[in-house]
């Protein structure tokens, strides 16, 4: 039976275009040889920037991820829809670009600011019936999809010239960029498709902290510890969440799935969980009355089989 090494951590990786997520945390996987992975805040394969790649007891820390913020800078081409909203699409639609200045696409570009309710694209992972929202696109079909909050907390204008309109976002979970594109093409009277997408950032996380493949293959090549140097503690994705800390006895019982009365932070709902040492021990929900249940239990550095 294969060995795989203990690794628990997380490392940003910066997609290239061409790479579906899954090939991309597929490919650092073999780099690791850990056993265990997951990614989060799937990108198209099209797309290029952060994905965050969780191993080991990180993989625990994929759905707090998934509710992060994101931003991303976007390329769009004004004139031409696609079936698929970007570039790896067959033309469906063209049409004239009006001749705005660059304070009337900005005002339309505000225009989206705040919340509002967005249709998903048919070309997504999205299940309609237990399908993919794509493979039914794939084969012609088209079907009614409810509409989603979303929320775009900045926009600004970065560039704009004939035909290209550069942009850049900060949105919440759920925002479809492609579909984004297409909406202020339509108010502005004509149709688009997002020709580069690149995603800057995932919640806290900073695009300084991000490795491109050759990166890592360059590091793998000085060997495993090299390698596992860059991984990023898994409460690292958690910064955002109040922090509690236990002595020895309460560090025990969360560990194995026990209540603790704790007096903590004046706060309520999900928290960081450390023991001794400053040991991150998990994510716990803190109840009104002090009472913390532990929600997910953190084992690192336990062997892999």
């Amino acid at each position: 039976m294969a060995r795989y090494e203990t690794i628990d951590g997380l490392l940003l990786l910066n997609k290239p275009a061409g790479l579906t997520s899954n090939q991309a945390l597929q490919r650092v996987k073999r780099l690791l040889n850990a056993k265990k992975a997951g990614h989060t805040g799937s990108l198209d394969p099209a797309a290029t920037g952060m994905l965050p790649l969780c191993f080991g007891e990180a993989t625990k820390v994929c759905a707090f991820l998934l509710d992060a913020d994101k931003t991303y800078r976007v390329t769009a081409r004004l004139g031409i829809a696609t079936d698929t909203g970007d570039a790896d699409g067959a033309e469906i639609a063209t049409a004239d670009v009006p001749k705005l200045a660059a304070d009337e696409w900005r005002e339309i570009l505000e225009s989206f600011l705040g919340e509002s309710l967005q249709v998903p694209p048919m070309y997504s992972a999205l299940k309609k019936d237990g399908k993919r929202l794509y493979e039914l696109a794939r084969k012609g079909e088209t079907v009614e999809r409810e509409p989603r909050p979303i929320r775009i907390d900045e926009i600004s204008m970065l560039e704009i010239a004939g035909t290209r309109l550069v942009f850049w976002v900060h949105c919440s979970k759920g925002t479809y960029i492609r579909t984004l594109v297409e909406d202020i093409a339509k108010k502005a009277g004509t149709v688009a498709h997002t020709a580069r997408l690149h995603r800057e950032s995932v919640g806290d996380f900073r695009a300084d902290d991000m490795l491109d493949l050759t990166g890592l293959e360059e590091v793998a090549a000085s060997g495993s510890e090299c390698l596992m140097a860059r991984l990023l503690p898994p409460d690292t994705a958690l910064e955002g969440l109040a922090a509690v800390e236990l002595d020895n006895e309460a560090s025990d019982r969360f560990a194995v799935g026990q209540l603790n009365s704790v007096s903590g932070p004046a706060t309520t709902g999900l928290v960081r969980v450390y023991g001794g040492a400053n040991e991150f021990l998990g994510v716990g929900e803190l109840s009104d009355d002090g009472q913390l249940a532990p929600k997910r239990v953190f084992r690192t550095g336990e062997k892999n089989p």
